[in-house]
């Protein structure tokens, strides 16, 4: 139980992250779109400081900053707006407040008290100081994880609290006012533990940090296998994300460390990789590119021959969709739950075709699809590396022919049904028509695609009764059921349009695709 609880909390944790996060791709591209018409080497005298072509760069420059100066600020605006049960736009409101409480009573302790925990205030802020300047507080430097935590708190405290009815007289109190009341008196003794705990956990932090960028390619292949390994759980988010956006690797992330730094790596003329050996930790994309097309391949190879029209139709989208973005749990769910050694293998081949690129020299920003690349790499860093992104798309290119092959080979050998390899009797197609002839109790009614699949998904989870929490990710929507025993089988999700269904304990993940936020709101809606 306490497992299934644990469980629970970081897959709902990791599902949150995604609101912000989502929010990155566009920033980084026009970061990295700005930094390359600002560079002498890549635009010549336009990039003179005192010309007009500059300075209207430098202010489109400055404006796709946003998000990444203010990350802490951003997931504490996140966090609840997927986690909230109930008026989220009120649980973010507390959380926001909350959170500078929380960064005002940790500033007045180090003030009062830093000496006792060796926290010098008078310091100036810089990297390894181990202090930030959030909303113009000057705090301990908590990042993503102290923005993570506090907002999960206060919305924890807001799902629990926020319809408490007090009396008339306190009416006042009530609602929001009650939930940020309770939290700040909650954040008191946080802050208080904050203070004796987070320098030591920054000091592991560096410790951690040192490690990965001395372990070499062995630190590379066991951090890309976990990402890759830990999708289904849903909990790849906790590998990847201290090294993205928090300080696992570089103080400020890699996310804004590496288009802080792009017009240098632009300029250097020697091997990228002598300057920025930290981009191995952002190569796990390189087989969201590269693995994709070869996995598909093979599906679609494998499947009869007066199938292969269906699957195409059924592969085309999805395979586009994780080269182009990244996205690749609809085309990795599509063999994920039939065949497991597949996805452990797909993991294996992966943290490999990484680590082998890095050990040839490849290094960048490419931990996401084609779109990102390239504009934050491949067209920005082509003119004095050109030689490192041809080196990564043969080897890439290498590896698709490998996953190919090795697929083909295991779904013929272990005679895995793979899509266009099933029975007849599992090739039909459902409409909601169908459903609700299968269905004649089908709670609801509908009038567009998101709402179909909705409220077919709500009657194959067992009805808004058995619903306990809902919340998604990128792709994924993710049901805490109060029965799983009353929970259908995956069939009648795949009507729906669902890619694949994991089960945990009380724990569903349906996976939608990236109309997910969509397919929650109508969700939320029958509910």
């Amino acid at each position: 139980m306490k497992s299934s609880k644990f469980m629970t909390f970081f897959s709902r944790l990791g599902a949150a992250m995604f609101v912000p996060v989502l929010l990155f791709a566009f920033a980084g591209i026009m970061v990295a779109i700005t930094t390359v018409l600002s560079s002498p080497s890549i635009v010549g005298g336009l990039a003179d400081p005192s010309g007009v072509f500059f300075k209207i760069v430098y202010i489109v420059k400055e404006g796709a900053w946003t998000i990444f100066r203010q990350l802490p600020i951003i997931f504490v605006l996140g966090l609840p707006i997927a986690l909230a049960e109930k008026a989220a736009g009120r649980a973010v409101l507390a959380a926001v407040l909350s959170y500078l409480t929380f960064n005002y009573f940790i500033s007045a302790i180090l003030t009062q008290f830093g000496g006792l925990v060796g926290v010098d205030m008078s310091q100036a802020i810089k990297p390894g100081s181990g202090l930030a300047m959030i909303a113009g507080i000057k705090t301990l430097d908590t990042g993503m994880i102290g923005s993570l935590l506090i907002a999960y708190i206060v919305t924890d405290i807001h799902n629990k609290n926020f319809d408490t009815q007090l009396p008339d007289w306190l009416g006042t109190f009530s609602g929001t006012c009650y939930v940020v009341i309770l939290s700040f008196f909650v954040l008191i003794p946080v802050s208080v533990l904050t203070v004796i705990v987070w320098p030591q956990v920054q000091m592991g932090i560096n410790s951690l940090q040192g490690f990965m960028a001395n372990s070499g390619l062995l630190g590379v292949w066991v951090f890309t296998f976990l990402e890759r390994a830990l999708i289904p759980t849903g909990l790849h988010h906790f590998i990847y994300g201290p090294f993205s956006f928090g300080p696992a690797i570089v103080p400020e992330g890699l996310a804004v460390y590496y288009p802080a730094n792009l017009e240098t790596f632009i300029a250097h003329t020697g091997p990228l990789i002598d300057i920025y050996p930290e981009g191995a930790f952002r190569m796990y994309g390189m087989s969201k590119v590269f693995a994709s097309p070869g996995i598909a391949a093979a599906i679609y190879f494998t499947a009869k021959p007066d199938q292969r029209t269906r699957v195409a139709s059924l592969l085309i989208p999805v395979t586009l969709t994780a080269m182009m973005t990244g996205i690749t749990e609809p085309l990795e769910f599509t063999f994920l739950f039939l065949a497991p050694i597949l996805f452990l293998v797909h993991s294996f081949l992966a943290a490999t075709l990484a680590t082998i690129a890095y050990a040839f020299g490849v290094t960048g920003d490419f931990g996401s699809g084609l779109i990102n690349w390239f504009a934050t790499s491949w067209i920005p860093l082509f003119q004095n590396h050109s030689g490192m992104i041809f080196t990564q798309i043969f080897i890439g290119l290498i590896f698709t022919g490998i996953y190919f092959i090795v697929f083909k080979l295991l779904i013929e050998k272990l005679n895995i049904k793979t899509p266009g390899r099933e029975d007849e009797s599992e090739m039909k197609l459902y409409s909601k028509k169908d459903f609700k002839n299968k269905n004649k109790n089908l709670e609801g009614e509908t009038t567009t695609q998101f709402e179909d699949q909705a409220l077919i998904f709500l009657n194959a989870i067992g009805g808004k009764e058995n619903v306990e929490s809902v919340t998604n990710c990128a792709t994924r929507l993710r049901i805490r059921v109060k029965d799983p025993q009353k929970v259908e089988a995956d069939s009648s999700f795949k009507i729906g349009g669902a890619h694949g269904i994991m089960r945990s304990d009380n724990n569903i993940q349906i996976i939608v695709g990236l109309t997910v936020p969509q397919v929650r709101e109508a969700f939320e809606k029958l509910l």
